[in-house]
């Protein structure tokens, strides 16, 4: 190899696994026990358990928004990242609103709905993964903020009248839900349509 080539070939630096991205992941996959237990010790009728389990959910969904503007600011995205923070994100959630639904807070189909969205829009990332990446779309930024806020909305001991505002927001949650998935389904049959 001459100078010249040695020169033109770009140096790619390797992204260590252990970085602070991947580590606020760890974290959010491992407050998800506790944000369960906490649930479960409330039962949901004491208030104190579960404030500390809207607590302990709001800390664990704002390690979602953290973890994703460190990667990127920081050239920090890895593989291991790619695949873990959805998994994180689908655990802390799927683990709310089976919860929220066992404690009968929820109806059961209102959970069925979103999380047979987010693990077939997770399935379809995969599936399409050799052909493309399925980015979040301003729509699944808003799906997310929803959810977030009505399961925060759910778990804190609101009085009565506030409290009927939480199936408003799970519904505004939901419909945002099934359009954006519409949306995902869009994009990935475009990414494997075969060129010309």
């Amino acid at each position: 190899m001459t100078g010249a080539e040695s020169a033109a070939t770009p140096v790619v630096a390797r992204v260590p696994v252990l970085n602070a991205a991947n580590a606020l992941t760890a974290l959010r996959l491992m407050l998800v026990p506790v944000f369960g237990a906490s649930v479960i010790l409330s039962g949901m009728t004491h208030a104190g358990w579960r404030i500390a389990a809207c607590l302990i959910f709001a800390v664990a969904s704002a390690t979602d928004l953290v973890d994703g503007w460190i990667a990127r600011r920081f050239g920090l995205v890895t593989s291991v990242g790619k695949v873990a923070d959805p998994i994180a994100d689908k655990a802390l959630t799927g683990a709310a609103l089976l919860l929220l639904s066992w404690y009968d807070h929820l109806p059961w189909w209102v959970t069925v709905v979103i999380l047979t969205r987010e693990l077939g829009i997770t399935a379809l990332r995969f599936w399409v993964i050799r052909h493309g990446v399925i980015a979040a779309s301003r729509g699944g930024k808003i799906k997310t903020a929803l959810q977030i806020l009505a399961i925060a909305w759910y778990l804190w001991p609101m009085p009565a009248a506030l409290a009927a505002v939480g199936p408003w927001i799970m519904g505004a949650a939901v419909l945002v839900t099934v359009l954006t998935g519409f949306d995902y389904i869009a994009q990935a049959l475009r990414l494997r349509r075969p060129t010309p």
